[in-house]
């Protein structure tokens, strides 16, 4: 862990949006989020069951104090309404750090995705990190487009899971 993500403010704001650290007040929406299949079903290993939505929360508070940085819950500035998650993490197939995002689908298309991408993007790049990367299916064109649209450029690809997924990069200007 770079040693300046460990004195950066771990709470983001941007025009619309809040972004926290996960805490255990937040387990009944990530159970809701994280279980629903139109969310979570795009992700690496997919929906979650509520047993395994709470051990994730618990390592993603481990995960923030061990490396400063980690996966925030989303929540809209103006009426406190959770949309989602967004943030970086270590990909378990050792590819780096990787920016994710996963909102409602009722967010789609207003460009929150976008916002807390790119401000968990910054913050990384902020902290030291070189190099972000992000992962999304072939056919998830709503994801590629955030991902192309933060700047990261499209640098290598893989199979998983029967699915064509597509690697994109971020290096520290």
């Amino acid at each position: 862990m770079h040693p300046s993500l460990l004195s950066s403010p771990r709470i983001i704001t941007t025009e619309r949006l809040s972004l926290l650290p996960p805490g255990l007040e937040q387990l009944p929406d990530l159970v809701r989020l994280k279980t629903d299949e139109s969310v979570f079903g795009y992700m690496l290993h997919g929906a979650r069951s509520p047993e395994r939505v709470r051990e994730e929360l618990e390592d993603d508070i481990a995960f923030w104090q061990v490396r400063g940085y980690g996966t925030w819950s989303v929540f809209l500035r103006e009426s406190g309404e959770f949309l989602g998650i967004a943030g970086l993490m270590e990909r378990p197939d050792g590819r780096g750090v990787a920016v994710r995002f996963a909102l409602w689908p009722a967010c789609r298309g207003q460009g929150y995705a976008r916002e807390a991408a790119r401000a968990g993007l910054d913050f990384g790049h902020a902290g030291g990190l070189p190099r972000i990367i992000g992962v999304a299916r072939e056919t998830n064109h709503a994801s590629r487009a955030v991902l192309t649209d933060i700047g990261m450029r499209e640098c290598d690809e893989f199979e998983n899971r029967g699915h064509r997924m597509l690697v994109f990069e971020s290096l520290a200007a």
